[in-house]
């Protein structure tokens, strides 16, 4: 009888991610704000570069863009607060990624001890989503484009530049003095912590748990695809300390990964110039930061697209078919990764 139980339950589970597929939840605020600030950061980088003579370097400052995503649900003068910590993360990401590139022991390594800390910090601290999953693709992103052959000191440098001008832009309403007037909570009640109770201690365990798991699968495939099979995962384990929601992060991660290379094949055969390509990867933050609360597996179909057209800009070097078949691979470990991790979740945990 237990056992029917349990069947049934992990049943019904599965029967709630499927249909969640199908649903766009409602919004807790608008996030047209967030997704305009996400794509200037995205695009300015890269259309700047472009007008300059060197779309190369703009790309790889784009990778600095996503530390706009971070503080979103604080208002301003607290994100302001959190932003500088988050964006100092980012960089040493970038520069550890940079160093350990050229050889891959240290950069396997390096990935689980990057993954790790940024787990340990991330939920200590209460920063809430994105979580470590940046600070983890950075990392990855600047190993592999060092790797390919990139200069690391020119890199580190474009992608610093990005995460300040991202930055700046994350933290532009303060122009508004409507929004400089409102009250904002002291750091220590913004960032409160190092603390970490009970379920803050499970997704640090899944986190590291995904991490090592994560790098074994990719010596087995390819070391240098290792990253992308890790964050994937932790992209499944979220910041939410729930068994349901691993299962439904790790549902929508494989189908939106899927649909979304589908999107990737379709656009990267095309010559499009890097002025208009800026645009495209803008337009496509902005729409995925609209979607990526209400429905994960949608965000995912423009996010997919994203990233692997924002790395094959960055190193110079795409073979569509074969990175299109590598990701698919890696995004399901991943996916499947993180969605059994939440087994560690007892079934009554709340969503946190």
């Amino acid at each position: 009888m237990p056992h029917r139980s349990a069947g049934r339950r992990f049943a019904a589970d599965l029967r709630h991610a499927a249909t969640s597929l199908f649903r766009l939840a409602p919004a807790p605020a608008p996030r047209w704000a967030i997704g305009l600030r996400a794509a200037i950061a995205m695009a300015v980088p890269i259309a700047a570069m472009t007008l300059l003579g060197r779309p190369d370097l703009g790309f790889q400052a784009a990778t600095g863009a996503f530390v706009a995503l971070y503080g979103t649900h604080l208002p301003v003068r607290e994100r302001a607060r959190v932003v500088p910590f988050v964006a100092g993360g980012l960089v040493l990401a970038a520069v550890l990624g940079a160093l350990a590139g050229p050889s891959p022991v240290a950069t396997l390594v390096g990935l689980a001890v990057v993954a790790i800390t940024a787990a340990v910090a991330m939920f200590g601290f209460a920063v809430g989503p994105p979580g470590p999953l940046f600070v983890v693709l950075v990392y990855g992103l600047s190993a592999h484009i060092v790797a390919s052959g990139a200069d690391a000191a020119t890199y580190v440098a474009a992608v610093a530049c990005g995460i300040l001008f991202s930055s700046l832009v994350s933290l532009a309403p303060l122009m508004l003095r409507s929004r400089r007037r409102r009250a904002a909570r002291p750091l220590r009640e913004v960032l409160p912590g190092p603390s970490w109770p009970p379920a803050e201690r499970l997704l640090v365990a899944r986190v590291a748990l995904v991490t090592v798991v994560g790098i074994g699968v990719g010596l087995l495939v390819d070391p240098d695809r290792a990253y992308w099979i890790v964050g994937a995962a932790i992209a499944v384990v979220g910041v939410a300390a729930d068994r349901r929601a691993a299962f439904i992060r790790g549902l929508h991660r494989m189908i939106g990964t899927i649909l979304g290379v589908g999107v990737y094949l379709l656009l990267a055969p095309l010559p499009i110039p890097a002025l208009w390509l800026a645009l495209l990867l803008g337009g496509l933050q902005f729409t995925i930061e609209l979607f990526v609360v209400r429905n994960y597996a949608l965000a995912l179909v423009f996010i997919t697209p994203l990233v692997l057209l924002l790395t094959g800009a960055a190193t110079g070097a795409v073979d569509t078919v074969a990175v299109a078949t590598e990701r698919v691979v890696d995004t399901l470990a991943g996916a499947v990764l993180g969605a059994v991790s939440g087994l560690l979740h007892a079934r009554d945990d709340p969503a946190g």
